[in-house]
């Protein structure tokens, strides 16, 4: 599965809550609002289902071949009303493997950029 597909399939699961486990490796690695780390693939889906979070695509920026940005429009149960974050996703085979959360395309643009540069220097 090509980077796009598993990104894909990953807003899938995610917003329809089935499966999610399935679509993330052993950990993933997550950043959100309330942290940063690697997390199990159930703890993973565990919070999928206690957030209700749904996450629109709105704009795809590449970064690498396993890494790429996307900006969403972000609903929650107790917020219906759009909020427009970004996320960058690292894909591992045909699973996202990191998926950092950030407020804008900006930030997120800036993290992945720097995250490209230390992967091409190790």
């Amino acid at each position: 599965m090509d980077l796009e597909g598993a990104i894909n399939r990953w807003h899938q699961q995610v917003n329809d809550r089935e499966a999610v486990a399935e679509v993330v490796s052993d950990p993933v690695v997550v950043l959100g609002p309330k942290g940063a780390g690697p997390i199990t693939p159930d703890g993973f889906a565990d919070w999928v289902e206690r957030s209700g979070i749904k996450l629109m695509p709105r704009s795809w920026h590449p970064i690498s071949d396993r890494m790429m940005v996307v900006e969403e429009d972000a609903t929650w149960p107790d917020t219906p009303r759009p909020t427009r974050v970004a996320t960058v996703f690292r894909v591992t085979g045909d699973k996202v493997s990191a998926a950092l959360r950030l407020p804008d395309l900006k930030q997120a643009l800036e993290l992945a950029y720097i995250w490209r540069e230390l992967a091409a220097t190790e």
